[in-house]
């Protein structure tokens, strides 16, 4: 029996599927009806601008998602963004326990170890001797703190650089050696200077001679300037002129009558009153 050669070859396969299907698919292809039009031309389609009106006026929380759909997060507006911190300054050098600024007079404290009313008293002492009340009235005048001022006071006078009885003393050497004074002018200087009158009576508590001695030396210190006056005028210069330096009514007669007689300074070539 005699065989075909179609008969020995392998079946085809179409990779491709069937051309000739496809083309009879095309083929039987309709046109799209109204309703398909539509969908595949939306632009086709006017717009109801009442449905956009009314969904508008919807607000976004009354949207309902659909069952078992999450709704969106919401959106932040810009009003609602978080606003970043600002940024802070690096630390200095000043913010690790830095000490607080200090004024001159505290500078000079910790420099020296005296504080202000301190230097102002001392100041002050370094010109002149002075009382206890003298420097309380000092320093009261420099608007220092009344406390300050006692505990300076104290300071001064416990280290004796505040000491009325020996300025007393001073004073009054320095009065009746100097300028010729007597006890009367003394006590008067020494009131002035506000020294207490205990000191002021322990320093004058001298000899009725000692200072009978000095005023006639003053008064034949003195006489020979008045050579050229009559006696009475020279008598009453001179008694005005010791009265003046503070000695008593008493010891200033004795000390005039003295340097005024007539054979008082013969022997020397003294004074002849006419």
């Amino acid at each position: 029996m005699a065989t075909s050669d179609d008969e020995h070859l392998a079946p085809v396969i179409n990779l491709f599927g069937d051309r000739s299907g496809a083309k009879q698919t095309e083929t039987t292809t309709t046109d799209p009806s109204p309703e398909e039009s539509e969908l595949l031309h939306p632009a086709a389609v006017e717009p109801n601008t009442s449905d956009f009106t009314a969904a508008s006026a919807v607000s976004p929380g009354a949207i309902e998602s659909p069952a078992g759909v999450d709704p969106p997060e919401s959106v932040d507006t810009p009003s609602q963004v978080e606003t970043p911190a600002p940024l802070r300054a690096l630390p200095t050098m000043a913010s690790f326990g830095s000490p607080p600024a200090q004024t001159k007079a505290e500078r000079r404290q910790a420099r020296d170890g005296f504080s202000e009313i301190s230097r102002v008293s001392m100041r002050a002492l370094a010109r002149r001797g002075m009382s206890s009340d003298e420097m309380t009235q000092f320093l009261g005048t420099r608007e220092f703190e009344t406390t300050e001022i006692d505990d300076e006071i104290e300071r001064l006078e416990g280290s004796g650089l505040l000491d009325d009885a020996a300025l007393a003393e001073t004073l009054a050497k320095t009065l009746r050696d100097r300028k010729g004074l007597g006890a009367s002018a003394i006590r008067a200087e020494l009131r002035r200077r506000k020294i207490d009158q205990e000191h002021i009576s322990a320093v004058l508590d001298v000899e009725q001679d000692e200072e009978q001695e000095r005023a006639t030396e003053i008064a034949l210190k003195r006489a020979p300037q008045l050579r050229s006056l009559d006696s009475v005028t020279a008598k009453r210069r001179l008694t005005g002129f010791l009265m003046r330096k503070g000695y008593s009514g008493s010891i200033v007669s004795a000390a005039v009558a003295a340097a005024l007689a007539p054979n008082s300074r013969e022997s020397s070539g003294g004074p002849t009153f006419r």
